[in-house]
């Protein structure tokens, strides 16, 4: 499903980040280095920063522009914790790994603050995030987590909002309960991401544009890529970081990788009195609905609200009216609001939800299958891989326990019966 295009998508955050985007050139020539990073993307920039700190020669390669993909088009919300939940991954690799891997997330926010700050990120940094109910039910499960961080992974610091004090945090009639996180926050991703890119070539890494990728060769001497054109880079080590665009690269991943559409709208400047009698602490906030929306403020005082999704591919019909829906039912006096921004992107989905981190020996690494929640996942997957290619194998290899199957069919398949099991969760997103 390999898809490009050779500039940002126009949303809101190419619209606001033009001082920041800098035109990288394409590779022009045959060149050998330690390590080849395929993505500019969180994941893959964190891997060169990280190696190129350590002193190897990185050359990172995107088919279009840095942050192109996901990490610079979504939601902008830095969340603790993993998208298949502490319990599964407990299942899998045993209590004490399990707790590591949540103490790590909350390493990899801190983390991205301190790297925010020693490279002068100004990325709209807000502290502070918000889980809601929408249906009566399923406020036992924001109890259940707090009672599970508390217990199980020693997290103190959740706080349960009852109905009657939601809208101190969150002014509508939609939400039954929430739960704050002080240890969350909300960011301009792109503006992140070019920041990151920036940190990296200081570093010495070299990032290339417009160089797209085609596949790659295992040799006894090495690893050469293989770059459209008929150029050629000869290295040590590759790092896959495509995601939902690795599909020309590395067909065996992307057989484990769903590409799933989802959506984001952005209104017209509201003004700072109307996006504080909405969100008066100026949280990030997300539902805990199976195929949740998520909503947030901008620093230019709009309304940035994600949700839907698709798997059989396309956009949904008139995607500022579509996007303006699922805003008026949160928020009926946006009701006249204008949307003067709405778009989509794909996300990498596996499909138990899990990750798919790892390595094959000691020159091919990867990881995938964030599911849409990747901004703190990727730093922690960036630092359990650059510590497997430096030798250090043991954490990285608690995720080869992790069973991710191909999805059936492969992606025009997989998408079919996705679509329909997500419908029937839709339905018990409202009854």
């Amino acid at each position: 499903m390999f898809r490009s295009s050779p500039q940002h998508t126009d949303t809101y955050y190419a619209a606001t980040s033009r001082e920041w985007q800098v035109n990288r050139p394409a590779l022009q020539e045959h060149l050998s280095a330690d390590v080849c990073v395929v993505g500019a993307g969180f994941f893959g920039l964190y891997c060169a920063l990280e190696l190129a700190r350590a002193g190897k020669k990185v050359v990172v390669l995107d088919a279009s522009r840095v942050g192109w993909g996901a990490s610079g088009r979504n939601g902008g919300q830095m969340i603790i914790g993993f998208p298949c939940g502490m319990q599964r991954l407990k299942g899998v690799m045993g209590y004490e790994r399990a707790k590591e891997m949540f103490d790590e997330s909350r390493r990899a926010v801190r983390k991205i603050r301190t790297l925010m700050r020693e490279e002068q990120i100004d990325c709209d940094l807000v502290e502070g995030h918000l889980e809601v109910a929408v249906l009566p039910r399923r406020i036992a499960d924001l109890t259940g987590w707090i009672e599970e961080c508390q217990h199980e992974w020693f997290y103190d610091k959740l706080q349960f909002v009852d109905k009657t004090n939601l809208p101190k945090y969150l002014n509508s009639d939609r939400y039954q309960a929430g739960i704050i996180d002080p240890e969350g926050a909300h960011i301009h991703p792109l503006k992140y991401v070019l920041g990151l890119a920036r940190a990296v070539e200081s570093a010495g890494a070299r990032i290339f544009e417009q160089t797209k990728v085609e596949g790659y060769e295992e040799g006894p001497n090495g690893i050469t890529v293989n770059v459209a054109g008929g150029l050629k880079i000869k290295c040590d080590q590759i790092v896959l970081g495509a995601n939902a665009y690795v599909d020309q690269v590395e067909r065996k991943l992307s057989s484990r990788m769903l590409p799933v559409g989802t959506f984001i709208g952005v209104t017209e400047v509201l003004g700072e009195s109307v996006c504080r009698s909405m969100i008066p602490k100026n949280h990030a906030v997300y539902d805990n609905q199976f195929i949740l929306e998520y909503f947030r403020t901008t620093a230019d005082h709009r309304l940035l609200f994600g949700g839907k999704c698709t798997y059989l591919g396309g956009t949904p019909t008139n995607l500022p009216e579509a996007m303006k829906t699922n805003i008026k039912r949160a928020f009926p006096q946006l009701k006249d609001a204008k949307m003067d921004y709405a778009w989509g992107g794909h996300i990498d989905i596996t499909m138990r939800r899990m990750p798919d981190w790892g390595r094959r020996n000691d020159r091919v690494f990867w990881a995938q299958g964030f599911c849409g929640h990747g901004l703190v996942p990727t730093r922690v997957a960036a630092t359990l891989v650059t510590e497997a290619m430096q030798g250090n194998t043991e954490r990285l290899d608690w995720f080869s326990g992790i069973v991710n199957p191909p999805f059936p069919g492969g992606e025009r398949l997989g998408g079919l019966m996705q679509a329909v099991g997500m419908g029937w969760y839709r339905v018990r997103d409202f009854v």
